[in-house]
């Protein structure tokens, strides 16, 4: 009896080497198949917001079983929420490489605001994604928790580079780091999100690249200008 047990266990243990090929395959597919609905799904709710975008056409264009959808993601309420949060935690770890707890102030500060900017304009369903968010007054990132606690560090961070550029005299005492992001933001937002009915009010192709790079430029003087602690000029 000891030595079938012996045997047994020998061959388990060379059987395992082979589970694990084999683990890793479907892990990797498994991978694979979640990035696929997810990409499609982001196309899916940014061209027809959340309303519009069905499931079916979510699962014909990652090229799987509706099936699968459901098991991966469990829905479209949750596929939605996961979109949402692909998005955050697009644009937080972009941030997160302009290093910008280790720079002057002043170049992090000019950096995150042309930095937000580009990404705006390099990301066009971030943009058209919040604005479904805002119409259903944030229903689904209120049941988030990982949206919620991506912006701490964010925020913190702000914060510490805000008070560095006060200590070296290079920014004014008093500005809540949510503020000015909200500001870096709207100035951005909503140029391109009311760009269609500005450009024909006044008469000027506000999507060429020689106006769009001219309104960076601006977006970075006006915060610039804001944060300077003698209030005037740029930093």
């Amino acid at each position: 009896m000891l030595k079938r047990n012996e045997s047994a266990k020998g061959s388990e243990r060379r059987q395992r080497p082979g589970a694990r090929r084999t683990r890793q395959p479907a892990a990797r597919d498994a991978a694979r198949s979640s990035a696929a609905i997810l990409a499609a799904a982001t196309r899916e709710f940014t061209e027809k917001g959340f309303g519009g975008a069905r499931i079916n056409d979510i699962a014909a264009r990652a090229r799987i079983n509706k099936r699968m959808l459901y098991h991966y993601f469990g829905g479209k309420e949750a596929l939605y929420i996961a979109v949402l949060e692909s998005i955050y935690v697009g644009i937080r770890s972009a941030e997160g490489t302009l290093d910008l707890g280790q720079r002057d102030p002043a170049e992090a500060m000019r950096e995150l605001t042309l930095f937000t900017w580009r990404y705006f304009l390099d990301h066009p369903e971030f943009l058209s994604l919040l604005n479904t968010e805002n119409l259903l007054r944030a229903k689904y990132v209120k049941r988030s928790r990982r949206i919620i606690e991506l912006h701490s560090p964010f925020v913190t961070l702000l914060a510490g580079t805000l008070a560095r550029g006060v200590a070296k005299g290079e920014f004014r005492p008093g500005i809540d780091p949510v503020e000015l992001y909200i500001s870096i933001a709207a100035l951005g937002f909503f140029y391109l999100s009311n760009r269609w009915t500005l450009s024909t009010i006044f008469r000027r192709d506000l999507m060429s690249p020689a106006e769009l790079e001219r309104r960076g430029e601006h977006i970075v003087e006006v915060i610039m200008s804001y944060l300077r602690a003698d209030g005037g000029g740029v930093a």
